[in-house]
C-alpha cells in the first residue's frame, strides 16, 4: 500500500515538474516579441526533473508484480523444478526460445509418474535445439513385461508388442500394423535379415566386404557409431561379427529407441545437430545413414562433418551410405565439403535415386567409403 502511495507521488511530482518546465519555456517566448529561440533550462529545474525521473526508474525495477497494471499481459509462471534445476546445470540456450514447449515439459508432480506426453515434448524441444534436456524428478512409465533374457539373436522372427507402451504412437499399437504400415522402415525383421549382405549394385557396401577392406589395410574395426540408424539393424548385424555399434536415432512417432534396445543394442536419443557424445579419436567406423542427406543446412552437416572426425582415429573409416542430393550440388557443393576432411577415397560410387523425388528432383545417391589419415 505504501509502495503505491509513493509511485503514485512521485509521478504527480514528475507531472508538475513537466508543467513547470512547459511553463517556463511559455512565459519565456511571450515576453519576447521576436522570433522564439531556444533558452537555457535553469540547472535547479532540471536537477528536479532528473532526480523525479530517477526515482521512477528505481520504483518500477522493484515494483512488485501484484501492482503490475491489468492492461499488461502477465507472463506464464515458471515451473518450480525448472528454476530449481536452472541453479543446479546450465540449460541449453536454445531451450529458452521455446518457453511454452520447456515450461509443459517441466511442469510435472515430483516423485511421481511423468505425465504421458513427456516424449512428445522431448522430441519436439531436442528438435529445436533444446538438448542436453533438464533433468526431472519423476517417474518414466515402462512397460509391463520387461525382457526375461538377454537377446541371442539380433534378428529375431519378430518383435514383442508387450515390449513398447503404445499410447506414445498414434499411429500403430503393434509392431505387425507399423510393417504393413511403414515397409522399410525396420519394424518387420524378415525383410531386415538381408539387409547388410547383399551386394545388389555399386551402392551397396556389405559387411563382409566392409571388413575385408579394413583387413587388408591393416586396419580393425572393433567399434561404431551409426548416425541415425533407425531401429538399429546395421548394429545388430555388426553384432554378428563382434563389432560394438551404437546407434542415434530419434523416434518420430514410431519406436525406433526401443528396438534398438529389444535388440541387446545401445541406443543414442539424441540429434543430428548435437555433438556426439565420445571422447576424441576412440572410434573406428561412423556410418552415416539415410538421415544424413541434402535436407541437412549445409552449416550444420559441415560440423556434423568435423565432429565425426573428431571422434574417428587415425585410419578409421567414414562410411556414407546412401546420401543423397541433387546432381549438381553433389559436385559444386557437398563433394566439395567432403573432400574438405582429406580423407582418402576407399570407394566412390555414384548412382540415379530413381523413385518419384528422385526423378523429380534429379537426385542421386552417394555411397562413400573413406579413410581418415593416421597423421591426423
Amino acid at each position: 500500500m505504501g509502495f503505491s502511495m509513493g509511485l503514485n507521488l512521485v509521478l504527480l511530482l514528475a507531472m508538475v515538474a513537466t508543467n513547470i518546465l512547459s511553463l517556463y519555456h511559455l512565459s519565456s517566448t511571450l515576453q519576447s516579441p521576436k522570433p522564439p529561440t531556444q533558452q537555457p533550462v535553469p540547472d535547479h529545474l532540471l536537477h528536479q526533473l532528473n532526480t523525479i525521473r530517477a526515482t521512477i526508474s528505481h520504483l518500477t525495477r522493484h515494483q512488485p508484480p501484484s501492482i503490475t497494471p491489468s492492461t499488461t499481459t502477465t507472463k506464464p509462471s515458471i515451473p518450480q523444478d525448472l528454476l530449481l534445476y536452472s541453479h543446479l546445470s546450465p540449460i541449453a540456450s536454445s531451450c529458452h526460445n521455446h518457453p511454452d514447449l520447456l515450461h509443459k515439459y517441466m511442469a510435472y508432480t515430483p516423485y511421481s509418474l511423468c505425465p504421458l506426453d513427456s516424449d512428445l515434448l522431448a522430441e519436439s524441444l531436442i528438435l529445436h535445439g533444446c538438448h542436453p534436456l533438464p533433468r526431472r524428478r519423476c517417474f518414466s512409465k515402462t512397460p509391463p513385461k520387461p525382457p526375461s533374457s538377454l537377446p541371442r539373436n539380433p534378428f529375431p522372427s519378430s518383435f514383442l508388442d508387450s515390449n513398447v507402451i503404445w499410447n506414445k504412437y498414434p499411429s500403430c499399437k503393434s509392431f505387425s500394423c507399423l510393417a504393413k504400415k511403414s515397409p522399410g522402415l525396420g519394424f518387420d525383421p524378415n525383410a531386415e535379415i538381408s539387409k547388410f549382405m547383399t551386394y545388389k549394385t555399386e551402392l551397396d557396401l556389405p559387411v563382409p566386404q566392409l571388413l575385408q577392406v579394413a583387413k587388408s589395410a591393416n586396419s580393425v574395426i572393433r567399434l561404431g557409431i551409426d548416425i541415425g540408424g533407425a531401429t538399429g539393424t546395421f548394429a545388430a548385424r555388426m553384432k554378428q561379427y563382434n563389432v560394438t555399434v551404437v546407434t542415434t536415432t530419434m523416434n518420430f512417432n514410431v519406436p525406433n529407441n526401443e528396438v534398438v534396445a529389444m535388440r541387446g543394442l545401445v541406443p543414442l536419443h539424441v540429434p543430428l545437430q548435437q555433438r556426439l557424445p565420445v571422447f576424441d579419436g576412440v572410434v573406428d567406423l561412423v556410418r552415416c545413414a539415410h538421415a544424413v542427406n541434402r535436407w541437412i543446412p549445409l552449416t550444420m552437416m559441415e560440423f556434423l562433418f568435423y565432429d565425426v572426425d573428431r571422434v574417428l582415429r587415425g585410419g578409421g573409416y567414414l562410411w556414407f551410405d546412401h546420401f543423397f542430393c541433387k546432381r549438381m550440388d553433389l559436385d559444386k557443393v557437398f563433394g566439395p565439403l567432403i573432400g574438405k576432411l582429406g580423407y582418402k577415397k576407399v570407394k566412390w560410387a555414384v548412382g540415379n535415386k530413381t523413385d518419384s523425388s528422385g526423378l523429380k528432383n534429379e537426385e542421386v545417391y552417394l555411397t562413400a567409403l573413406l579413410q581418415k589419415p593416421v597423421s591426423k
